[in-house]
């Protein structure tokens, strides 16, 4: 998580955050998961073969001991899976009680105080908001009845709120941010965030573009493709499946560099996202980006961007900040949308009546705030300059 500047520059006071707000500590911490695949925890990195066994063999045990309970899991919103360890009900509603049931169940067996849910499955097929997701009585009313507008990404999100669990959705599904979900968690006052986890190409998105705006370099294009070889690659390759990442990912641009007000530099931008999947790459997944920019009366420049990243490398350290935030919100009765952890997310869900917050360097001013204002400090603006005698206003 990094450090954190408390008060003025001239100070040397940036603790770690770990330090500086109450986080529970990762041995207070114990997992569980609900997959249609059984193997167990070790079972399943081992055949990921993300880790090497000298990282992956000191913690065997403990990750066999990771059993995942059966899924709620339909072929239909994700078309290239398929398991064995899934749940049966004759309604969506009682699939929604059997993962509540998990849930208090896992709770008293491990002996929790608090629990906090994390979807980290596959991309779910392409879902429009509809009718059944604008109320929460609509929305029960559509478990009961079997709508399918209902994926079972929504029914853990459902059930997690239900029991008062703090919710954050790792994927692109719709999910989470429909208005019954964020009224029912409003209702229950509890947290939710979302979505889908910012990795690799779309990682560099945010951190490249802000650049370009700042500096005013116009946009021509950006073509983006990927190869993958893991199960995400495998699922991607469903047009389905693809088409709810594509706009994940396609939004990121048009919101940083706000073409509306910029007509003359990103008025005509061309931007394209493909993925690939190529199973001999395994979990090593390469994202190359061409991007036509220019400068000064127009003269045209090019930049190329290759980047041999690790997919679950990259997502792991997310999902456990995600975990112990999502727990610091709770206990510090926070709930709704929590965008403050755009940071973390491709599309950040967020209120009706603002525009998504993709900038990441925005992003990390907006937690490291509202982390200085869950524990009464003063905000940092960057002003600074009261550093040159104009004035003695913070920071």
């Amino acid at each position: 998580m990094g450090t954190i500047r408390l008060g003025r520059r001239d100070t040397g006071n940036s603790p770690k955050i770990k330090d500086f707000v109450p986080l529970a500590g990762l041995d207070q911490m114990v997992f569980g998961a609900w997959d249609p695949i059984p193997d167990n925890g070790y079972e399943a990195a081992r055949k990921a073969a993300v880790l090497r066994p000298e990282h992956l063999d000191p913690v065997a045990g403990a990750l066999a001991e990771v059993k995942p309970m059966p899924a709620v899991f339909d072929k239909r919103y994700v078309k290239k899976l398929d398991g064995t360890n899934v749940k049966t009900g004759a309604t969506k509603a009682d699939l929604a009680a059997q993962v509540r049931e998990d849930i208090r169940s896992f709770k008293e067996k491990q002996g929790c105080d608090r629990l906090v849910v994390i979807w980290c499955g596959s991309t779910e097929v392409f879902l429009e908001p509809g009718d059944v997701h604008q109320t929460i009585e609509a929305f029960e009313n559509g478990l009961e009845s079997n709508d399918p507008g209902i994926a079972p990404s929504m029914i853990y999100a459902y059930a997690a709120i239900k029991e008062g669990v703090p919710y954050a959705n790792g994927a692109p599904n719709l999910n989470c941010e429909i208005p019954a979900l964020v009224d029912l968690a409003k209702q229950n006052r509890v947290p939710i965030a979302g979505k889908d986890f910012k990795t690799g190409q779309t990682l560099m998105k945010t951190i490249l573009s802000p650049g370009f705006k700042a500096r005013c370099l116009g946009l021509r294009g950006w073509f983006s493709t990927n190869i993958l070889g893991n199960r995400d690659g495998e699922v991607l390759d469903d047009p389905d499946s693809f088409k709810t990442k594509e706009e994940s990912k396609l939004g990121v641009l048009k919101t940083i560099l706000q073409p509306e007000l910029y007509p003359e530099l990103y008025g005509d931008l061309y931007h394209k996202v493909r993925i690939n999947y190529y199973p001999p790459r395994a979990d090593n997944k390469e994202g190359w980006d061409n991007i036509d920019i220019f400068g000064w009366l127009g003269y045209p420049m090019q930049i190329k961007i290759d980047f041999l990243c690790r997919d679950s490398i990259l997502a792991a350290p997310i999902v456990l900040d995600l975990a112990l935030l999502m727990d610091l919100a709770g206990r510090a009765s926070m709930y709704g949308i929590q965008e403050w952890l755009s940071f973390y997310f491709k599309s950040p869900i967020h209120a009706p009546e603002v525009y998504a917050e993709h900038d990441l360097f925005i992003q990390l001013m907006k937690l490291k705030n509202t982390l200085r204002y869950m524990m009464g400090e003063e905000l940092i603006t960057h002003l600074g300059l009261d550093y040159y005698g104009y004035y003695d206003e913070p920071y």
